[in-house]
């Protein structure tokens, strides 16, 4: 597969923005690789009694067990790198990165061989001044994000929206659709 034609995309976006349901929505139009630099860590700790709850408590033990992970042996970086090994030699046509610090962003991007975006995911009917408690979710609006996607309408239509939001930035990249 020609690494040209792919494209990477970092999403992020608070807690019920909708983040999982666009990249569902993706899924309608294109071969999706969806990774999010939070699953290793989350593995660990499921083995450790996380049951995997996303409450406040849960939120900010797994931002810091992450954080310690990054400190010892940058284990989430490692993993969305190989994540990216994998899709330059498959089928999929975009990999959706979710990752919440802006260095683990900026960290994870530099380099890349592919096209890469990032993009916010914000939502009025979430409360944009709530605080969960820890860096990772609460500062995720501390990056300069290259697009900003509102997902105000009901599903079906934020939907269909979003599917051509990333057509339009496909073409600004590529000059064409795939």
């Amino acid at each position: 597969m020609n690494v040209k034609n792919k494209l990477v995309i970092v999403i992020n976006g608070k807690g019920g923005v909708g983040k999982d349901a666009m990249c569902v929505a993706l899924e309608s139009a294109y071969a999706v690789k969806n990774v999010s630099a939070i699953t290793p860590i989350k593995n660990i700790a499921s083995q450790y009694g996380w049951n995997g709850e996303k409450d406040p408590k849960s939120r900010r033990f797994l931002a810091e067990l992450k954080r310690v992970f990054v400190e010892y042996n940058d284990l989430p970086t490692k993993y969305l790198l190989e994540q990216y090994e994998e899709f330059l030699q498959d089928d999929h046509d975009i990999m959706v990165v979710h990752i919440r610090e802006k260095a683990e962003i900026s960290k994870f991007i530099k380099g890349l061989r592919t096209p890469v975006v990032s993009i916010l995911v914000k939502r009025s009917a979430v409360d944009n001044a709530a605080k969960y408690g820890n860096s990772a979710d609460d500062e995720v609006e501390n990056y300069n994000y290259d697009h900003v996607f509102y997902n105000d309408h009901s599903l079906e239509e934020s939907s269909a929206r979003f599917v051509e939001f990333i057509k339009d930035i496909e073409k600004e990249i590529f000059g064409k659709i795939k």
